[in-house]
């Protein structure tokens, strides 16, 4: 199987957060899409093994940022390269907290989307979380970066945690 056919596929560059009263955080994600619009439905991927993930089963809701093109690497390297069991990934970072005590990312962002989870299904090495949409919002024009925009011109890897990872 030539697994390198995936790398077709089109995903986005976002920013999944979660927060509890305790602890917020946030990660990366390629793999965010809308799956219904009555009731407008958002799914995400979440690695298993990721904070992001413990914190969603406590949390019961999330929040999507949409990244611009022109999200410096650095950004990307703390929310996607970094874990936030060690560091808070929104220390520095300009982000608003939503009714459900989600942060939104307002830095690079051009749009957010709140949701609270409905269903989770376990997919081997991550879970896919359905979300109904509660608010959502426009922040900017800016163009939305794509996956392929960020391995292209940005020069980004997939982290060996993405669901889009192939090893040598």
């Amino acid at each position: 199987m030539d697994r390198s056919a995936f790398h077709s596929l089109s995903y986005g560059m976002y920013i999944v957060a979660t927060g509890t009263a305790e602890r917020r955080n946030g990660q990366i994600c390629n793999t965010v899409f809308q799956v219904t619009s009555e009731p407008a439905t958002i799914a995400i991927s979440i690695n298993r093994l990721n904070y992001t993930y413990e914190c969603l089963g406590s949390a019961g809701s999330f929040s999507v940022s949409v990244l611009e093109e022109d999200t410096p690497m650095t950004f990307i390297g703390r929310f996607g390269f970094k874990s936030g069991r060690d560091i808070d990934k929104f220390e520095g970072t300009a982000f608003r907290t939503c009714s459900s005590g989600c942060p939104v990312v307002l830095e690079h962002a051009t749009s957010f989307i709140e949701c609270r989870i409905r269903e989770s299904f376990d997919c081997g090495t991550h879970a896919l979380f359905l979300g109904e949409v509660e608010d959502a919002g426009v922040l900017t024009q800016a163009r939305p970066m794509t996956y392929a925009y960020y391995h292209m011109v940005k020069k980004g890897r997939s982290p060996d945690r993405a669901p889009t990872f192939i090893g040598k």
